[in-house]
């Protein structure tokens, strides 16, 4: 009796697909869960710079440089992006050495080979395996190295060239960015041998890009008019909208760090939400206390402050100590967005050290006093990292040493940009906003 085509056909591809599942199991398998969590995250972190932080930094400056400012955040994804693929990527993630990557991953040609299966970052006892495809990694960490100098641009708001930006923008991805996220998140990486924690990116991310931001808001000088003019926000409606974005997208940014969709992953999202609300809150409190009202402004750069100081927290610690984590940031933002600036005498135009860089370093040393062990426990380390004044040390010094490098290689690079094409608009065009004389456009 002769078997009917179709039945045949079926009977053929059920025989194959068997097969192949033998031979997958052979060998180390992608996690569809952890692939899509990771996938969403990745989503969600791209999400935080375009709309989130375009939003968010836009609704904070004068009507005349509004498209300017979102379009900084705009011309930096796309930069980085590229910039990432050619080069950022083999140095931030290539075996390399202690201080940088290789040139074995430039402009991605490795991925010919081993695309579809789980990817390993680094070898030897030291290597870090994965469940997830390198395609997946690689699209994850493009997006920290495309939120990272787009944090920077909030201190140099008003006053800085787009041209001056965009050549700015690419040296220091390449020269400062790369570096340390290899220093920190490659276990070639001295920083990572040295056992700092860092779950996210309080050093890689929030503190690299704070003094970044210091640095650029000294070299470059006041905004004319700073202290006498009015430099009320524009439109505080679209600086909410963005902090909300930035809020909702941090789920990504700080779960997504575990690269698996595990226990790890849930707790890093609880701690995230606790610590933001915490942080919003206390500057909230603190801003009515002293000034009569809690500002829309304070609530939501108070959360923003809470998400960046339990960013390297985030998948060592519990909630009780994020709560902590989250008030303790929200006063030390309040007091780096207001007492700190005005007794330095420095224009961080949008407040990227006074938030960022300021709770960034909050958050890198009371991980070392709060890190619970058995959240970052694993064969090779049963006890995990926990909470201790060996830790504490351990967290001074990474958060040192990225705060000295980041400060000496972004003075190094706004001179070399100066060089090459200047810095800073003349003081006619600033007056006369940067929407005008750097894109010709403004709005209605």
């Amino acid at each position: 009796m002769r078997m009917p085509a179709r039945a045949l056909a079926v009977a053929a591809a059920a025989l194959f697909a068997t097969a192949g599942t033998a031979l997958a199991q052979d060998g180390p398998k992608i996690d569809t869960g952890d692939t899509a969590w990771m996938l969403t995250s990745t989503a969600l972190v791209l999400m935080m710079t375009i709309p989130g932080l375009a939003l968010f930094y836009a609704g904070m400056v004068r009507k005349k440089n509004v498209l300017a400012t979102m379009m900084q955040s705009f011309a930096v994804c796309a930069l980085v992006t590229i910039v990432w693929i050619v080069l950022g990527y083999s140095l931030a993630f290539g075996e390399g050495n202690a201080w940088m990557g290789d040139f074995s991953k430039v402009l991605l040609m490795h991925l010919a080979d081993g695309w579809d299966k789980p990817f390993t970052l680094g070898s030897g006892d030291a290597a870090v395996a994965t469940t997830i495809p390198e395609t997946v990694f690689i699209m994850f960490q493009m997006t920290f190295a495309i939120i990272t100098p787009a944090l920077i641009t909030g201190a140099f708001a008003d006053r800085m060239k787009f041209s001056a930006m965009c050549v700015f923008m690419v040296l220091w991805s390449v020269l400062v960015y790369a570096p340390v996220a290899h220093w920190v998140w490659h276990p070639n990486g001295w920083i990572f041998a040295l056992g700092a924690l860092d779950f996210a990116g309080g050093t890689v991310v929030h503190i690299n890009a704070g003094v970044a931001g210091l640095i650029c808001a000294i070299v470059l000088g006041r905004r004319v008019g700073y202290g006498h003019d009015n430099m009320a926000p524009f439109n505080l409606s679209l600086a909410v909208i963005g902090a909300a974005l930035l809020w909702v997208g941090w789920f990504g940014f700080n779960a997504g760090s575990a690269v698996g969709a595990g226990a790890r992953a849930g707790m890093a999202m609880l701690v995230t939400q606790v610590a933001a609300a915490a942080a919003a809150l206390t500057w909230m409190f603190a801003e009515w206390a002293t000034k009569g009202k809690p500002s829309v402004l304070g609530a939501i750069s108070g959360a923003v402050a809470g998400l960046v100081a339990i960013t390297p927290a985030s998948g060592f610690v519990l909630p009780l100590p994020a709560l902590i984590i989250g008030g303790v940031a929200g006063l030390a933002g309040f007091w780096g967005a207001t007492a700190l600036k005005k007794m330095l005498k420095y224009d961080d135009s949008l407040d990227a050290f006074g938030v960022h860089g300021v709770c960034g370093i909050v958050g890198s040393l009371l991980t070392g006093v709060f890190a619970y062990g058995a959240l970052s426990a694993t064969t090779a380390t049963p006890a995990g990292y926990g909470g201790s004044l060996d830790q504490f040390l351990i967290q001074i010094y990474a958060t040192v040493a990225v705060f000295a490098f980041s400060a000496i290689g972004t003075f190094i690079l706004l001179k070399v940009t100066d060089v090459m094409v200047g810095l800073r608009v003349a003081e006619e065009e600033e007056r006369e906003g940067l929407d005008v004389t750097q894109h010709g456009e403004r709005l209605a």
